[in-house]
This record gives C-alpha cells, structure tokens and sequence, in this order.
C-alpha cells in the first residue's frame, strides 16, 4: 500500500520536475518554440553575431578611412617661438665703402654741364647734395633687424599626395578586401550557430523524449511490482521475485529523474545559445528527424570547396598578403606631394615672410640598411605561408565532409535496424507479460523485456539526434548551413 501511495505522488510531481528537475525550480512560463522560431531568436539575440555586426561596421568606416587618403589634407598650425638672439643684417660694410666717395665728391669734385649754370655754380650745388646724401648714409641704422626674437604664428597648411609609389590604392584595395572578409566571418559565425542550436534544440528533443520513455518505464515496472505484490501474497511467486521487482522499480525511478535533470540542463544550455533570460523556459515544438537519402558526398564536396567560409577567409588572407607584398615594395618609390601654407594671424613675424607659399615636395629613401628588402621577402614568405595553409585546410574539410557524410549513412542505417528491433521489442514484452499474467512466465523475463524495449526506443532516439547534428555539421562544412530547416520539411522525411 505504501508503494502505491508513493507511486501517486511520483504522478502528481511529475508534471513540475519535467519542466524543471525540482517543483520549486519551475519557471514563470514556458514557451513553445519550433526549430524556425528557435533559430530565428537565436540570429536576433546572438552577442556573436552582435559583435560580427560591430566589426562590419568598423570595416565600413575603415574604408571610408582609406578612401580619404586620396583627398588633401588641410590644417591649422600655431606655433610661439623664441630665439636664443634676433636675426639681424649688418649692412655697415655697405655704409664704409660709400661714405669716402660722398665726402670727396662734397668736397673736391668739379662738375658741369649742367643747364642755366656756370660750372662753379654746378659744382656747388652738386656737392651740397652729395654733402646732404653723405648726412643722411651717417645717421641711418645699418644693422637692420630682419626677425625679433620673440613672434608667434597661426598658419592653414594644406599636403595633397601626388604620387606614393602605390601606397594609398594598396591601402584602398586592403580595406575592401576587409569588408568582404567580414561576410565571410560572419557566415562561418551563422554556421557555427546553426549546428549550436541543432545540437542543444534537439538535445533538449532528446532528453525531454527520452523521460518519456523512462517514464513508460517506471510506470510499467510499477505496475509489475504492484501484479507482483498480489502474486506474492496469493503464494504464487516467491519472496525473491517480488524483491527483485522492487529493486528493478527503484532503478526505474533513479532513472526518470537522471533524464530529467539532464532535461534542466540541455533547456538551461539552449536558452544560453537563444540568449534567452532564465525567467522563461524553452520547450521544443519540432522533431527529431531522418532522412533516407540526400545528396551525394560529392555534391557536399564541392560545395565545400566553393563556398566554405573558412577557405573564403583564407582566401582574402592570401590576397590581403598579396597586398602587404605590394606595399613594401611600393617603398622603394618616391613619394611626391603638393604642399603650401597661408599666414592667418601672426605677432612680431618679420615682414620678409610672404604671406602664402605653395610647391611640391619629393621624399627618396635611398638607403635603409637593406631593411626594405628584408620586408619585401618576409611578405613574400607569408603569401606562399598563407597558400599552404590553405592547402591544409581543403584537406581537412575534404577529410571532414567524407567522416561526416560516412556517418551520416551509419546513422540511417541503423535507425532502419531499430525499427525493426522496435518492433520486436514491443511484441516480446506483451507476450512475456501475457505469460506472466497467466502464470506461466515469471518475473525476470518480463523486467528484461520492458528493460529491453525502452533501450531500443533510446537507442533510435539517440541515433535520430547523431543523426540531425552531423547532418548540421556537414552542411555548415559545406557552407550551407542555413539549409538545414529545409532539410527537416522535406517530404521525406521520417520522425
């Protein structure tokens, strides 16, 4: 009676320990999700694919970046100088070399020939002007003061590249090539999302079957320890049958509640990849499925090779070190740019500077201690780095696309195996409980039928589930990893 008693409140629990392994975890709700809606939430919330999205930005603004290298640059400079003396002329040799020959002609030169005067009259006035010009060479200051040596300067400078040797289309075409790399990092980030999502959605499918199946279990080995109870007390089986039924029972329930807190734990790993709170609880509405036949290997092959985002990576690696091979050599060219200033404001700058200047300036490394050819090659060297590693991974994904595909088939294989040992198993225990309702089979046999049956039923669910997440895995290697939900609706398909 005190078994029976237990088993009815085993019942009653059930319902909240399958949401959550504990009645007094149970969630606040549950949503019923199908594998679309599930994928569909996970794209949304994904902080990968976030991230993915952050990064595709930061490309566009690096190309945009890149492109402004072909415009001028135009700033503003201020500078506040002070020099150790001022700049100065001394023009003094000037002044000694012409004062002797102002003060003999005031003196002693004769001069005529000049109209309306006598020649003493010419003279006379010709050496008070030169006597006068002699006065004014003696009292002007002939050190001039070319710059003080105190002034500030704010100028508008302006430097247009002209010629680079190639350096600014290579930095153009690397950040184009960058952009497109993000599309191809962020299809290898959908990939791996996908077979997350079909590992732990159908995980959940998995665990949330198989506490059906334990569940069947108990029950059935409930109701045979509850027949064996009666048996035993008519006399009919002996003490040790009932024990052994007891026993079996006990580990039926052991059983159902190891399923469902694996249960808690694949829903807690998905709501984690769907980035979902733990507020609410996920219960998967889709199945797990097979399929009897797909594409052949080869087809996959192929599309691995054409459209695999890691090879495609690979690819613009090579090519960005096709680009880095490019712009070391471009340093052994000259760079030619037109550069001019204007003078906006200034204080105390000497009134020789001109205002604005404009012209054109050549830079020429001839020489660097041969580290510009020890660049060009280290370049060259990561180019043929980059074609081996791409050779590697064709290799490997060629060797994956060929283990998953041969799995694939085992998988179909023996989930056709299971039915038929399905079906076996169901008819083995109904005749072996017949037997022991009518007294002529005993307790041993009919636990080991039940035991049997519900090992076939986790075995093909476990099979459909390999099944399911290599299927993802292989199309994800093969690049088309958002076709798998069309593989699950094909009218082939077996549940």
């Amino acid at each position: 009676m005190k078994t029976k008693l237990n088993f009815l409140w085993f019942l009653m629990v059930l319902p909240g320990l399958y949401g959550n392994a504990a009645l007094a975890e149970r969630p606040a709700g549950v949503r019923k999700l199908t594998f679309d809606q599930a994928l569909d939430l996970t794209y949304q919330n994904s902080h990968v694919l976030k991230q993915v999205s952050y990064l595709q930005k930061q490309k566009d603004q690096e190309r945009l970046a890149a492109k402004g290298l072909f415009f001028p640059t135009i700033g503003v400079t201020a500078s506040a100088i002070m020099m150790s003396d001022p700049i100065e002329l001394d023009l003094n040799p000037i002044k000694d070399a012409i004062t002797p020959l102002y003060k003999t002609l005031g003196s002693y030169g004769k001069f005529g020939d000049v109209p309306g005067l006598t020649d003493d009259m010419a003279t006379q006035v010709i050496r008070q002007k030169l006597n006068a010009g002699l006065g004014q060479i003696q009292n002007e200051d002939w050190n001039q003061v070319i710059q003080k040596q105190q002034f500030a300067v704010v100028a508008a400078t302006l430097q247009w590249p002209v010629f680079t040797g190639g350096k600014i289309l290579i930095a153009n075409k690397s950040a184009e090539i960058q952009k497109k790399d993000v599309h191809d990092v962020s299809r290898q980030k959908e990939g791996e999302l996908m077979s997350e999502l079909v590992e732990r959605y159908y995980g959940l499918c998995l665990a949330s079957s198989v506490v059906k199946v334990r569940t069947e279990v108990s029950m059935g080995l409930q109701r045979h320890l509850e027949d064996a109870v009666k048996l035993q007390n008519q006399g009919i089986i002996s003490n040790a049958d009932l024990l052994q039924a007891r026993v079996y029972s006990a580990q039926a329930g052991r059983e159902l509640s190891k399923a469902i807190r694996n249960t808690s734990i694949v829903t807690q790993a998905l709501m984690s990849t769907m980035a979902l709170e733990d507020s609410s609880m996920v219960e998967p509405v889709s199945a797990l499925f097979y399929l009897d036949t797909i594409e052949s290997q080869t087809y996959f092959s192929n599309l691995a090779q054409a459209t695999n985002p890691i090879l495609k990576q690979i690819e613009t690696k090579k090519l960005l070190a096709e680009q880095k091979y490019k712009a070391e050599k471009s340093e052994f060219y000259p760079s030619v740019a037109l550069q001019g200033t204007y003078d906006i404001v200034n204080k105390d700058l000497s009134t020789y500077i001109p205002d604005w200047e404009v012209g054109i300036g050549l830079k020429w490394t001839i020489f660097d201690g041969v580290s510009r050819i020890g660049k060009v090659k280290a370049a060259s060297m990561q180019t043929k780095q980059v074609e081996e590693f791409g050779l590697k991974a064709q290799a490997d994904i060629s060797t994956n696309i060929n283990k998953l595909y041969n799995e694939l088939n085992m998988y179909r294989e023996q989930l056709a195996e299971l039915e038929t040992a399905a079906t076996y198993a169901e008819e083995y225990l109904r005749s072996r409980e017949k037997e022991f309702s009518e007294e002529t089979g005993n307790s041993t046999q009919v636990i080991d039928a039940r035991l049997a049956l519900a090992q076939v039923r986790t075995e093909r669910l476990q099979a459909m589930y390999n099944y399911d997440l290599t299927l993802a895995r292989l199309l994800e290697y093969s690049g088309i990893a958002g076709d798998f939900p069309s593989y699950a609706k094909r009218n082939s398909v077996k549940f």
